[in-house]
């Protein structure tokens, strides 16, 4: 997909960091927009920094509902006759061991960052695979390739995001679809303050502690983060890396893919 004018293109979390400035970048290239977020203050300060002049339509929405996402999505279809693009960018954060995990926290993180993911996609593909081109546009992580302690929660949805989307890319391969799954590192978004932050990756740290921690170590802004993703989306990359941590460890575990644990335990704890 070259040109994002016109296209109607479907943002959920978009009251915030990456779904934000997606929603900014492609209302600058003229894209129609059909965003979603459970903050509806947020989208509508979303709505309020657009620079394009093109319709925008804004609803509240819980992606982890999918009876919700459901009739989001008809809403959406009655609202603009079709869609492009669909951006399954909703997301949260969630640090705490296997052992201390209540299953309550791993429902919520997995209803909402994976099974958000499952109901955007399924909802939408029908509708999508009737344009003459398309786009399926899933956010995982770096934690989608890579995984820590404290973050078995969180990589079980990412890593599971990246084989959905990896086997959904396959089954069309020869329709108008085109399916990418990003994978950022560090972003200056506000995942970590209004996630469930139990334990550190790097011992007892309260939450505060954890907020500054990961400010510290997030250097792509979301703007170059949503910057990097339509520049993916123009070329049809597959797999769509964010920022040089991403890159890199996504290498370490390429080269060492037994002993990637131990270097980046040792590389947090040197940062720390």
């Amino acid at each position: 997909m070259k040109s994002f004018s016109n296209k109607v293109a479907v943002i959920t979390g978009a009251g915030s960091g990456i779904g934000r400035a997606l929603a900014q970048e492609l209302s600058s290239e003229g894209a129609l927009l059909a965003l979603s977020d459970v903050n509806l203050k947020g989208l509508e300060e979303t709505q309020a920094s657009l620079s394009g002049k093109s319709k925008v339509l804004i609803t509240q929405l819980d992606v982890s509902d999918r009876s919700a996402f459901e009739n989001y999505t008809q809403t959406v279809i009655n609202e603009f006759g079709h869609a492009d693009m669909l951006f399954n960018n909703a997301g949260v954060a969630l640090s705490q061991t296997v052992e201390n995990c209540s299953y309550d926290d791993f429902e919520w993180i997995m209803n909402i960052n994976f099974w958000g993911v499952v109901y955007g996609t399924k909802s939408f593909l029908p509708h999508l695979l009737t344009r003459p081109e398309a786009a399926i546009i899933n956010i995982s992580s770096i934690f989608g390739i890579i995984a820590l302690p404290t973050q078995s929660q969180y990589n079980a949805a990412k890593f599971a995001v990246r084989g959905f989307t990896e086997s959904l890319r396959q089954e069309v391969k020869d329709s108008n679809l085109y399916v990418g799954c990003v994978h950022p590192g560090g972003i200056k978004t506000n995942i970590v303050v209004n996630g469930r932050m139990h334990t550190s990756m790097v011992g007892e740290q309260s939450h505060t502690q954890q907020i500054e921690e990961f400010n510290k170590m997030a250097r792509t802004t979301p703007t170059l983060a949503a910057q990097t993703i339509l520049k993916g989306v123009r070329k049809d990359k597959r797999r769509i890396l964010i920022g040089q941590d991403a890159k890199f460890m996504d290498r370490l575990q390429r080269l060492f893919p037994e002993k990637y644990t131990g270097i980046l335990s040792s590389i947090i704890k040197f940062l720390s």
